[in-house]
């Protein structure tokens, strides 16, 4: 289950605190554990022990011809161990277990490990790849505290508007479509099964709403946070099914069990692939969206292998290897030209700023508000973990 957001510092290792070289990163007044950071990096412990999402970690034994691990592990001697986390909460969960040196995280759950004291301060000088990552990914709040950097971008993705073009006409425009309690599409709506997609509702209620005086779909006042909860609890009628897992999502587009409703882009490809009539669409408030991190264990037992992953990762063949295969843009602007789909980045609109510009990225609620405001607490994630759980068992 959930720890609090801000729980106390676990007590570093013994093998996070023998590194070839270190200094200390972290801000006292941010309420950020004081972490050290590497300054030089040694040599390879043989092995990393590494957490993340599934597709995300591949060595030819899903398709032999999906590997950007093997090379990986002949050229530093690492040894690479893997484990899915299936959410942003189990990751959260393995990596205060001390078990894991590098995790890949969204921003709903970055945060969260920044401020329990699980990651480190990631020195970006030591990752030599990290230059060729798009600027508007780099330093942003979900992956760094007060200009210190906690992760490296690993890729990105929009939250879209799916369809079955042959059943829902006219085409939606608008987020309305998910929320409009006169639906005819009742029960064959469809939405992400997280607390995050509280966001959604406050993206939607920001748009429309503009009295709630919302500003950023993850800092929400109380009376900002109970709207939306009236807002998804007005919506539930009209849902269908939840989903988490998308193979499982396509599956349903694909029976017509989903006509509308939340997705990814790697969604409606796969469905299209496999004949779905389908499309996906930013509505005309924007979207929420995830960009993910790939971040150092404050307990690393493997801190120079996780380093050298860290740089490996975000490589032009490896970072073009991995937004491939699940389905993202890739966050290395040298990427593009590796992608063996020549409009892979087009389609994901790898480098089209104005595309992102209505995009807002998973990010952890803290108590202090992340929009700036200074005279008004916000409800922090642990409430929205709560709210939701209620909402779903209701």
């Amino acid at each position: 289950m959930q720890k609090r957001l801000f729980k106390s510092l676990a007590i570093v290792s013994a093998a996070a605190l023998i590194l070839s070289g270190c200094s200390s990163s972290s801000s006292e007044d941010s309420g950020v554990p004081k972490i050290d950071m590497m300054t030089e990096l040694g040599a390879g412990e043989g092995a990393v022990n590494i957490v993340g999402w599934a597709g995300y970690v591949e060595n030819g034994s899903t398709d032999p011809n999906v590997d950007w691990v093997t090379g990986f592990e002949k050229e530093t001697g690492c040894k690479v161990n893997f484990k899915v986390g299936n959410t942003s909460d189990e990751m959260v969960q393995l990596m205060q277990s001390g078990e894991y040196d590098v995790v890949s995280a969204s921003g709903d759950a970055s945060l969260r490990l920044i401020y329990g004291g699980d990651v480190a301060p990631v020195n970006t000088d030591l990752i030599p790849n990290y230059a060729d990552v798009y600027e508007n990914l780099k330093m942003q709040q979900w992956n760094s505290v007060d200009g210190v950097a906690y992760g490296v971008p690993h890729g990105r993705g929009a939250n879209l508007l799916a369809y079955r073009t042959d059943k829902v006409n006219p085409a939606p425009t608008s987020w309305a479509a998910v929320f409009d309690s006169n639906s005819p599409y009742k029960g064959k709506i469809t939405a992400y099964d997280s607390p995050i997609y509280i966001a959604d509702a406050a993206l939607y209620l920001m748009k429309t709403q503009p009295d709630l005086g919302i500003k950023y779909p993850y800092a929400l006042d109380q009376a900002q946070f109970d709207a939306s909860i009236d807002l998804l609890k007005q919506q539930k009628p009209l849902i269908g099914e939840y989903w988490g897992d998308y193979l499982k999502h396509v599956a349903s587009l694909k029976s017509g069990n989903t006509l509308l409703g939340t997705t990814w882009q790697v969604n409606i490809n796969l469905a299209k692939s496999e004949g779905t009539k389908v499309e996906g669409i930013k509505p005309v408030e924007g979207s929420t969206g995830w960009s993910d991190t790939w971040m150092v264990s404050s307990k690393a037992a493997h801190p120079n292998c996780a380093y050298m992953w860290l740089n490996h990762i975000i490589s032009p063949v490896a970072n073009a290897g991995v937004a491939e295969w699940f389905g993202e843009a890739p966050s290395n602007a040298k990427s593009c030209d590796l992608t063996a789909d020549k409009n892979h980045c087009a389609t994901f609109h790898s480098s089209d700023d104005a595309y992102w510009s209505d995009v807002y990225y998973w990010n952890t609620a803290t108590e202090t508000c992340l929009d700036g405001r200074k005279d008004v607490k916000c409800v922090p994630y642990s409430e929205w973990v709560k709210a939701w759980s209620s909402l779903r068992n209701s």
